[in-house]
């Protein structure tokens, strides 16, 4: 009987590791595509806005001074600011997909511990109730108590790794 019980709440508690898990992984997922997206908004706004004003200010320069060598002057700071920008938006794009993967794996591996540890100490649970009430054939009273001991710590121990 008390295998029975144990087996029960061992399932119960896996399905309920289970969704906490999805949810998590979901919730993580989704605010780091949405934190992607902003950064890439941003950076895309930023780079507009750096590129209209230097091309406003190199051609009120350039028009503002007649002679070719202001113009070729004008022509390479534009240049150098256009291939500046460029680099700062690759960088920024690299940078947030490696935060973006590693994210998403140390949530993998902290799933994948806590499921694991969860795991092997109901397997002990159900190992010393299955023990004990072995021990004791006799005695109704003893299975009982460890039984209710083993549900206990199996709720416990859900509790504590799931909070």
């Amino acid at each position: 009987m008390c295998t029975a019980v144990v087996v029960v709440v061992i399932v119960v508690v896996l399905v309920l590791i289970v969704v906490v898990v999805v949810v998590v992984v979901v919730v993580v997922v989704v605010v780091v595509v949405i934190i992607v997206i902003v950064v890439h908004v941003v950076v895309v706004v930023v780079v507009v806005v750096v590129v209209v004003v230097v091309v406003v200010v190199v051609v009120g320069y350039g028009s503002r001074r007649s002679s070719s060598s202001s113009t070729v002057v004008a022509v390479v700071g534009l240049v150098v600011v256009v291939v500046v920008v460029i680099v700062v938006v690759v960088v920024v794009v690299v940078v947030v997909g490696v935060v973006e993967v590693v994210v998403i794996v140390v949530v993998v591996v902290i799933v994948v511990v806590v499921v694991v540890v969860v795991v092997v100490v109901i397997v002990e649970v159900v190992v010393v109730s299955s023990r004990s009430s072995s021990s004791k054939p006799s005695g109704g009273g003893g299975s009982r108590s460890s039984c209710s001991v083993a549900v206990v710590v199996v709720i416990v121990i859900v509790l504590v790794v799931v909070g």
